[in-house]
């Protein structure tokens, strides 16, 4: 044991060599074997939503035509990762060539995320040592998300490392503020889950800064937000006459999960149910054409908020199922259920262990990330690529409480 402590240790006292071991093993774990890399990673999927609005942006331009028929201008998806891989296949073609380069672009944000687990560690008052254990087990967990969800937790990563600085540096200033707020404004057209996140963090810094300038500093930082969004808002109030904050298709998606036939997951409702859905059913795509993207979507939203207003014991336990799939894993496939629920037992052990070392502002940090995120995911079918972007500091908080397992027991007399 001394021994072990003893690596850790040397390990992490550079930062610099504990982020390169992490991310060449990553790496290293990713590429190792590309037969085992799911087909579809290389290649632009026009049957689905993403990949059909990629594949517009490509060939037209224009961030369109998401669903079974033409509909022209979407905002059913959020532009940041479309826009990105749609440079990508203007850049190389649509060829194999490009389907390596997106390929790359995963494997790049997850060995990222991986090797920085030790310095987030490290800001969230944990210790690099729980950050280094958390990145060797993360470089073993390989996941293929194609919608962003390494970036997306990197980034998320990085604003609440940002927010955390903020609530306990000595000074704040207004060019630090405004750039965050931009920040912020850019994330949340990356995903804007990020939302309840970002609220969280505001709302505690605007009880913890209780001095007037504190919250002017907070007020700049909200118009930074505001004026990061006004593009795309702009972009979508030209398109569709109504404001659209980001992405158009939340009532679609709480239809999605609402209904007299749904389930709590789409993995089930994959074999059992036949989707309302206009990416797979001529009938709504019709309709989706004939009174348009907004409007769809608001009447699919009272179509839910109807159901569950009529059928609340139903809605809550479809609630009550999402959130098991989230923390305890997919109780309709037992097998999965042992690796999700020893990382939430591991992780809650480490924030038992560790919380009352920490920081005011540190266990908000932590708290608000792993409260907030989910949120929107337990109203609506769930995937379990969601938990993604919050799925490291699980990983950061079963390493602390893997490294208070190695630490040597206090002697008493």
């Amino acid at each position: 044991m001394s021994s072990l402590r003893a690596l850790l240790d040397w390990m992490v006292r550079s930062p610099w060599r504990a982020f390169i071991v992490l991310f060449l093993l990553s790496l290293t774990i990713r590429l190792y074997n590309p037969s085992k890399i799911p087909i579809g990673v290389f290649f632009l999927n026009p049957e689905r939503e993403f990949g059909a609005i990629v594949k517009s942006l490509v060939q037209t331009g224009e961030f369109a035509d998401p669903y079974l028929l033409p509909t022209g201008p979407t905002a059913h998806l959020p532009p940041v990762y479309p826009y990105l891989l749609a440079l990508i296949y203007r850049l190389f073609g649509l060829s194999w060539i490009a389907g390596y380069v997106k390929m790359f672009l995963i494997v790049l944000a997850g060995s990222l995320l991986v090797a920085l687990l030790p310095w987030f560690s490290d800001r969230f008052g944990l210790g690099r040592q729980a950050g280094f254990i958390a990145g060797l087990a993360g470089a073993w967990i390989v996941d293929w998300p194609e919608h962003g969800e390494y970036l997306t937790g990197l980034v998320l990563g990085l604003l609440v490392v940002a927010f955390l600085n903020r609530w306990t540096g000595n000074r704040l200033s207004w060019q630090a503020s405004f750039l965050l707020g931009l920040a912020v404004g850019v994330a949340l057209h990356l995903q804007p889950a990020i939302l309840t996140v970002v609220l969280g963090c505001l709302a505690f810094e605007l009880w913890w800064g209780r001095r007037q300038q504190q919250r002017s500093y907070l007020g700049v930082l909200i118009l930074a937000v505001l004026l990061a969004c006004l593009p795309w808002a702009w972009r979508n109030y030209q398109t569709f006459n109504t404001l659209v904050f980001v992405r158009s298709n939340f009532g679609l998606e709480l239809r999605m999960g609402n209904n007299p036939r749904a389930l709590a997951t789409f993995e089930e409702m994959d074999v059992r149910v036949e989707y309302l859905h206009p990416r797979v059913n001529l009938i709504e795509a019709r309709k989706m054409q004939n009174v348009g993207e907004i409007e769809y979507m608001r009447g699919a939203q009272r179509e839910a908020v109807a159901w569950i207003v009529s059928h609340p014991a139903g809605f809550v336990w479809l609630t009550l199922r999402r959130i098991a799939n989230v923390w305890v894993g997919p109780l309709h496939r037992p097998s999965g259920i042992p690796a999700v629920l020893a990382l939430t037992i591991l992780a809650l052990l480490g924030l038992w262990r560790s919380f009352p070392a920490l920081s005011i502002p540190q266990r908000a940090a932590l708290i608000i990330h792993l409260a907030a995120y989910p949120l929107v995911y337990y109203f609506v079918a769930y995937m379990p690529r969601y938990r993604l972007p919050i799925d490291w500091i699980l990983l950061i908080l079963a390493g602390t409480a893997a490294w208070s397992w190695l630490m040597p027991k206090p002697e008493t007399r």
